[in-house]
């Protein structure tokens, strides 16, 4: 196991590019599985979560050429259908959430799928209900083995149908539309997520020959086709890394610009950080915050404190509850944070507390920061990522601190940025990787 040893007080400044979303890869990438075709996805993010499921495509016989560190083609003619049912399979599936994504594609090319209760995040319970659910509309029957705690999913043929998903759920929106593009007739998903990454998804297999409409919006309407063929496809920049370096350039930044962020595919992003004070440039497709000497938390017009909540797409992603809510320790002002979904995120808070921030956490779901002002910096300190998205939060807060702090599990942090601390000691933080 490694860790992040962090000397704090260092300034960032300088230039930064994201990297491929995360998000949108692990979706396009388990979309080549649904043509024999070959399928180019360029701007892959080169992170531990991507890395393991194209490995996992490779175990079930998909041809992988890496033309370059972030642009690969995929060739799923020939799998080994026999392997997706055995035990070496279920448990790799085990350790990865985006696993989950293949059922949908193995499902509607192949007619069945078994796949393990997939791993991931440890921040609350995330039920696989939504996928199921619209698998079953499409006339799909699942059974849990017990024993090997795994699902065994077969149609014979699915019909598409309406449906009306119980949430907005963004990889049972994915699941589902993957599933039904070979499905007889016309499906329409009601209450569908509607992210700049279903869109994307929606984009390539549009180019591979499907037929999506509705894209963008909660209402998508697919019309089955018999066969799909390949494309070439560009993910998107990772629009949370974005927001995370927002906060770093808020925290500790003395100029910093991030290159070709899509700005349109960001959402409220900028302006959850412009309600805490933090003042964000758009220049053509690229963010400049300048040194934030003093920021001002936003009250509400009637006066009453800011509140900033997670809620689904176009709302404000619960992945940067984490990073605003560290921006927030060193504004002016008071905010409450409220984490909707997940039950389990906030619990991080505790090492911030240790470090000397002054944050009341009200319950699972509730957190109120009093900012510092820049008036008491940040204790140095040791702690364990739990997360992907606590644990680039804790190292904003480390490289504010003042000493040097160390943060175990950062294989957690692996999981969704890639070279982050090579990366950042390009604009001047002092952060190296050791073994435990």
């Amino acid at each position: 196991m490694e860790s992040f040893i962090i000397e704090g007080g260092h300034p960032l400044k300088g230039t930064i590019t994201p990297q491929g979303a995360k998000n949108e890869a692990l979706q396009v990438i388990c979309a080549s599985l649904l043509t024999e075709d070959e399928v180019r996805i360029q701007n892959i993010p080169d992170i531990l979560d991507v890395n393991n499921l194209i490995q996992l495509l490779k175990d079930i016989g998909v041809t992988v050429t890496r033309k370059s560190r972030n642009d690969y083609i995929f060739k799923a003619g020939h799998l080994n259908l026999d392997y997706l049912a055995s035990d070496e399979f279920v448990k790799k599936c085990a350790s990865l959430r985006g696993s989950v994504l293949m059922i949908g594609p193995l499902l509607g090319r192949f007619g069945k799928a078994t796949i393990a209760e997939p791993g991931g995040d440890k921040i609350g319970r995330r039920r696989l209900d939504t996928h199921f659910l619209g698998f079953k509309h499409l006339g799909a029957e699942f059974i849990k083995e017990e024993k090997r705690n795994v699902y065994n999913i077969k149609a014979d043929e699915l019909k598409g149908t309406y449906m009306l998903l119980d949430e907005a759920s963004v990889t049972g929106t994915a699941n589902v539309i993957m599933a039904a593009i070979f499905a007889k007739g016309t499906t329409t998903i009601y209450n569908a997520a509607c992210e700049p990454y279903i869109q994307q998804l929606c984009h390539l297999l549009n180019a591979m020959g499907a037929r999506i409409s509705g894209i963008g919006s909660n209402l998508i309407t697919i019309v089955g086709v018999s066969k799909l063929h390949g494309a070439t496809h560009r993910i998107l920049p990772d629009m949370i890394e974005v927001g995370s370096f927002i906060g770093m350039a808020a925290m500790v930044g003395e100029g910093i610009r991030i290159k070709d962020v899509s700005l349109k595919n960001l959402g409220i992003i900028p302006d959850a950080f412009r309600r805490l004070g933090v003042k964000i440039h758009a220049e053509g497709d690229d963010l400049v915050i300048p040194r934030q000497k003093h920021y001002v938390i936003d009250s509400f017009i009637d006066g009453t404190i800011m509140t900033l909540a997670d809620a689904p797409w176009p709302g404000l992603t619960p992945d940067l509850l984490s990073v605003l809510l560290v921006v927030a320790t060193q504004a002016e002002g008071s905010v409450l944070f409220h984490q909707k979904m997940f039950e389990s995120r906030l619990f991080f808070v505790d090492k911030l507390i240790d470090m000397g921030a002054q944050i009341i956490l009200c319950d699972p779901h509730r957190a109120v920061v009093i900012g510092h002002n820049r008036k008491i910096q940040l204790r140095a300190g040791r702690m364990t990522s739990p997360d992907i998205r606590a644990g680039i939060a804790l190292l904003i807060a480390a490289m504010s601190a003042k000493g040097t702090s160390r943060i175990a599990n950062i294989a957690q942090i692996d999981r969704g940025y890639e070279d982050i601390e090579k990366r950042l000691n390009e604009l001047g933080a002092h952060i190296v990787r050791a073994d435990d």
